[in-house]
């Protein structure tokens, strides 16, 4: 069971009417602000609203009442009810303003616009009900009236109370600014995947080439750590042992045809 009246604002205005309550006594049996239910009071708010009697409703006693008229620190508390009443699921349904407040619209959000700048539009269409195109349009001064509109307060228009609206603006003084999100990645043109493909296939080509010819670009270089004698060259000792070979063949020849010869 819900620890508020019914029809919190129809209660209001009869408790205001009927009783000598304070407004924080009021305020807190029927969940509106202080300064709403001073605004019922002095007939800013809820102005022309018939009062319920939250005594023939069962939802307070007048011993209830008496008690916290004489103790100012004392708060008023539901009666419980003789019958339990089943626990109904609301659904969210789109914000209704009646029909003879719906020009006040304009006006309402005006003063939101110029008192409330730190609130977004997705803030001032839950508040008030209206569309975005409307605020647009009065931001801008393009709205068809708006040589008439002035800047009123919604919650003395009725078209919201108190609480809502100091929950909105602090939840959107208290808003943290949204981190920019990072560019999408995209594909890479056709040109710059040729060239970055190509660069591997030329750089192993080198290195193929470099393998099957590891002596090309070298230059020879004769050994100098070969000791030959003074006055000679590096090949003079070579030609001289191939001349001593060619000498030795012949004459081991010619000793053969001698032995021939004497048998």
């Amino acid at each position: 069971m819900s620890d508020r009246p019914l029809m919190p604002k129809a209660t209001a205005v009869w408790l205001v009417d009927n009783t000598s309550l304070s407004f924080d006594q009021i305020a807190e049996f029927v969940g509106m602000h202080p300064l709403e239910v001073k605004g019922i009071a002095d007939e800013d708010v809820a102005k022309g609203l018939k009062g319920v009697d939250p005594i023939s409703n069962g939802q307070l006693t007048r011993t209830q009442i008496g008690e916290a008229e004489a103790d100012p620190s004392s708060r008023l508390t539901l009666a419980e009810s003789k019958y339990k009443l089943p626990q109904v699921k609301t659904k969210k349904t789109p914000r209704y303003t009646p029909v003879s407040k719906r020009q006040d619209k304009p006006d309402a959000i005006y003063w939101l616009l110029r008192n409330h700048p730190e609130m977004t539009d997705a803030d001032v269409i839950k508040l008030i009900g209206t569309t975005k195109a409307t605020i647009s349009k009065i931001r801008e001064r393009e709205h068809w009236n708006s040589q008439n509109i002035k800047a009123v307060d919604p919650v003395t228009l009725g078209l919201c109370g108190q609480i809502e609206l100091d929950f909105v603006v602090n939840r959107a003084a208290n808003r943290k600014p949204r981190q920019p999100r990072k560019p999408p990645t995209t594909l890479k043109p056709i040109e710059d995947v040729a060239a970055t493909t190509d660069a591997p296939s030329k750089v192993a080509s080198a290195d193929s080439e470099s393998d099957t010819h590891p002596d090309q670009g070298l230059e020879l270089q004769e050994p100098t750590d070969m000791k030959t004698p003074e006055g000679s060259e590096p090949g003079d000792s070579a030609n001289s042992e191939s001349e001593k070979t060619r000498e030795d063949v012949p004459e081991v020849a010619n000793s053969d045809n001698v032995e021939t010869q004497n048998t």
